[in-house]
């Protein structure tokens, strides 16, 4: 290769390590973004926080239950095609919830931004994998991993320091210029790719996303509406009856969107359970550890957020390096490594935690968390797009991303359930009471993604189960 085609192809895969880790990082940082502006716009809206559970849960609603609906979309019509249009919904949306003059309004802006993050986020996978080569994928992953996580962990940090000195609306106002400058760079730097380009499932697609719409309504509504409700009640049993439905469909079908075959690959399959499980244990005791910051030890949004930066900003400083250690000694041990100390972490702050707990007792938890944390986002990200052949990443990406919202959904739901059966708001030991059972649930769902792991074959052998799902693959089609 000469000196200027090499060149060619380092600027390629920049750019779309750049393109990709900032429309990731918009997109995730929009599941917990609302959460510190809630009282602000309840207080220019009016109605109680209840009321505005759905400038949440809208957009997580959307964004679970359409994520493998736009991997296949973009399989199917081209990746960066699609990729453009799920960037324009999403910021077009964005910029509606900005200007929202009622609450109405803004839960169905939040919404339409849920669609447009689900056609845009399990593209940002599989276009950075087409752009950088097999050797360097561990470091990109790293870097993507970095921004997606620490967009996750900061959205309570960024959306408390907008609010607080600015105004809430500027909580979407930052995706505009965001999505602006980023839609002409993605026209022309990334290239264009297809998956399978079978016909759409359309049977799949409903069944899917019907099934996981009414289980993430009613982990969502179950404590505000009561877990015995009918409403709920019939989000569990219909949810899981569609999803047992779609499970069939994708044994049986000829083109499922997502084939059931796939989790005959332990590497495939432990992944997945591994990054439910560790959502699930993260998204619900970051959401609690944000409040208790704030009322409990009386910081303001900014000063809450600031104080959770060793946990919060770790990725950015380890995963790079867990990316290289990925390409070196494989995903799996540094995964299972990461998730263990990111239940550690929680455990210890279910130990130390206290009404007047100092920040100094605090520190090793944040620190060990943060830590676990970003070993956990390159390595699985590695682990899941090597895990299936090239013309099924974008099905293995969309199904990976939907498993982690759902699981995001759920750990809010549980810890939130735990939390108010324990104690609850109030006095700041019933705040207490109710946090460190919790915390010790988000902990064990953790450790449950590490044992996880077990499932994925050590590197010398990952190489033997992609071989087996490629050959299926051909089966099928020879058939």
């Amino acid at each position: 290769m000469s000196q200027e085609a090499a060149a060619t192809g380092r600027g390629g895969m920049v750019w779309a390590l750049v393109i990709t880790s900032v429309a990731g990082f918009m997109a995730a940082l929009d599941n917990l973004v609302v959460t510190t502006a809630l009282p602000a716009i309840s207080e220019d809206f009016g109605g109680g926080i209840h009321d505005l559970e759905w400038t949440v849960s809208a957009y997580t609603l959307t964004f679970a239950v359409l994520l493998m609906f736009g991997a296949a979309l973009g399989d199917r019509f081209g990746r960066r095609k699609l990729f453009l249009v799920g960037l324009t919904i999403f910021t077009g949306a964005s910029a509606g919830a900005a200007l929202a003059p009622g609450i109405d309004a803004l839960i169905a802006a939040r919404a339409v931004q849920g669609v447009g993050a689900a056609i845009m986020m399990p593209l940002t996978l599989t276009l950075l994998t087409a752009a950088v080569p097999a050797a360097k994928r561990g470091m990109a992953y790293g870097i993507w991993g970095a921004v997606n996580g620490l967009a996750v962990a900061s959205g309570p940090l960024i959306g408390g320091s907008l609010t607080e000195h600015i105004s809430w609306q500027w909580i979407f106002w930052l995706n505009v210029p965001l999505g602006v400058a980023l839609l002409p760079l993605a026209r022309l730097r990334l290239k264009e790719s297809h998956g399978t380009r079978a016909p759409l499932d359309i049977t799949g697609t409903v069944l899917a996303s019907a099934g996981l719409f009414g289980i993430v309504y009613a982990l969502i509504r179950g404590n505000i509406d009561g877990w015995t409700s009918v409403q709920v009640l019939a989000g569990l049993i219909g949810g899981g009856l569609l999803l047992a439905a779609f499970v069939r469909h994708g044994i049986r079908a000829e083109n499922p969107m997502l084939p059931m075959r796939l989790f005959r690959n332990r590497a495939f399959a432990g992944i997945n359970a591994a990054s439910l499980l560790m959502f699930l244990g993260m998204f619900g005791s970051i959401f609690l550890l944000s409040q208790f910051l704030q009322m409990v030890l009386h910081y303001s949004p900014t000063e809450a957020g600031l104080r959770m930066l060793p946990w919060t900003g770790m990725p950015m400083i380890v995963a790079p390096i867990a990316g290289y250690l990925s390409d070196r000694i494989g995903g799996r041990p540094v995964v299972a490594v990461g998730l263990a100390l990111q239940a550690i972490g929680l455990a210890w702050f279910a130990v130390v935690l206290s009404p007047d707990v100092s920040y100094a007792a605090q520190l090793p938890a944040l620190i060990i968390s943060g830590i676990g944390m970003a070993l956990f986002f390159a390595p699985a990200a590695n682990l899941v797009m090597s895990s299936v052949i090239p013309a099924e990443q974008g099905i293995a990406s969309g199904a990976n991303n939907a498993l982690r919202e759902v699981g995001g959904a759920l750990g809010i739901a549980i810890l939130a359930a735990v939390f108010s059966s324990q104690g609850g708001y109030g006095p700041a030991q019933n705040f207490v009471d109710g946090l460190q059972p919790a915390l010790w649930v988000g902990s064990g769902a953790v450790a449950l993604a590490a044992l996880a792991t077990l499932a994925i074959p050590r590197r010398g052998k990952a190489a033997e189960h992609v071989s087996t799902v490629r050959e299926d693959s051909r089966t099928l089609v020879d058939a």
